[in-house]
């Protein structure tokens, strides 16, 4: 009968009476290949190909090493193919370059992956079907305060409370990769730890401001200079902030009387340089009495009364401009058959002019003069002794005229 092979690590199972004068050799390569099973290890350089380790029939082949380490620049995720129906455990270290993962796989199997990251070495081994990790997940335990940690992954529940302190942490060994979004409170977060460094641009929300906590260290300057201002000029920006401010000055007196007069009367106003608007008050002279007569008897007719008004003109200076003031219409009472005389118009140039009253009538049957107008006037008060003086629509009164002068702003 022929010599087989062993299922796992094919060594030469030899039957009694067979290989006269070679068993001695066929023995001693079963105890090389068992070498290399228990202590053998071999660098195998991969490509971005899928690659399978041999496992030969009394020969030294790669895939029988104990430990293994996988070397090579990787330009795509590549995987390691070892032949299903072996069961083995083995100590494998990927020292690949790349950004790529590698797999160890059983034909067919579940496999034993290294991230993008992970260059480390895992305890794996082979039921036949599945390539497994050997770590503590599938072993069970704790490491303890006085076990190192070598380049096996940890979870978490492998670990008791006391296992990792700070100085089996090598620094800068806890990536933000590492830490799950709940890992960090702030009861881990020192005072003042977190600088403005630390903090991008769209991190301090006003939902993270606590009312109050905002006062005025905390408010950078502007270019207004800290004091008290009156009559005060300022700028608003869009915030609400102030960024400029002066003081101005009080305005000057607002429509101060400058000239009062009665008819009849005349001259030149002169505004003050610094006026600029004016409130003029100007009443024309009403007319004078008639005399009219019935068949039996003659009767007073009353002279039409002045025309008023007011005016609000805005001037610049320098602004000097004639005026007058007429005078009231002459009356004739004694007179029979005898009109009265018109009043006399008041006015200044560039600003107005209200026209005098008719006078009363004369002859048979006469009537009242009419009443002069005001063109461009607005004031319809039916009294002027607010202004000047004097009982409005008074049959031969005089006019007047009243101007006041605006200085302030």
């Amino acid at each position: 009968m022929a010599s087989s092979y062993s299922t796992d690590l094919k060594l030469e199972l030899m039957v009694t009476g067979e290989n006269s004068g070679t068993w001695g050799d066929k023995t001693n390569t079963n105890l090389d290949l068992l070498q290399q099973a228990v202590v053998g290890y071999q660098a195998i350089a991969l490509t971005s190909t899928n690659t399978t380790l041999a496992m030969t029939n009394a020969t030294i082949s790669n895939a029988r090493n104990a430990v293994l380490e996988f070397t090579g620049v990787l330009a795509a995720n590549a995987t390691v193919y070892v032949a299903s129906g072996i069961e083995k455990t083995y100590t494998i270290k990927n020292s690949t370059t790349g950004a790529y993962t590698l797999a160890l796989n059983q034909v067919g199997g579940a496999s034993v992956i290294w991230s993008t990251i992970e260059k480390n070495i895992k305890g794996v081994y082979l039921d036949g079907t599945n390539a497994k990790t050997i770590d503590l997940s599938t072993l069970g335990g704790a490491i303890s305060t006085s076990a190192a940690i070598g380049d096996f992954i940890v979870g978490p529940n492998e670990l008791d409370t006391s296992s990792v302190t700070s100085f089996k942490i090598a620094a800068l060994a806890v990536t933000a990769a590492a830490l799950a979004t709940s890992a960090v409170t702030s009861f881990k977060v020192a005072s003042f730890a977190i600088t403005s460094g630390a903090l991008d641009t769209s991190s301090v929300t006003s939902f993270k401001i606590a009312a109050g906590a905002v006062g005025p260290t905390q408010l950078s300057n502007t270019a207004v200079t800290a004091g008290s201002y009156t009559a005060t000029s300022l700028t608003v920006d869009a915030q609400g902030r102030i960024t400029a401010a002066s003081s101005g000055s009080g305005g000057a007196g607002g429509f101060v009387p400058v000239l009062s007069a009665a008819g009849p009367s005349s001259g030149t106003f002169t505004a003050n340089a610094n006026a600029n608007r004016l409130a003029v008050y100007m009443v024309a002279g009403a007319g004078g009495n008639g005399r009219g007569n019935t068949h039996c008897c003659s009767y007073t007719t009353g002279g039409g009364s002045g025309g008023y008004g007011f005016y609000n003109k805005p001037i610049v200076a320098p602004f000097s401009q004639p005026y007058s003031v007429g005078a009231g219409g002459h009356s004739n009472p004694p007179a029979s058959n005898s009109a009265g005389g018109g009043g006399g118009s008041t006015s200044i140039a560039n600003v107005g002019t209200v026209n005098g009253g008719n006078g009363g009538g004369g002859g048979y049957l006469a009537g009242p003069g009419n009443s002069g107008t005001a063109p461009g006037a607005t004031l319809t008060a039916a009294n002027r002794s607010f202004v000047v003086g004097g009982s409005f629509g008074e049959s031969t009164a005089p006019g007047t005229l009243a101007i006041f002068e605006n200085t302030g702003t």
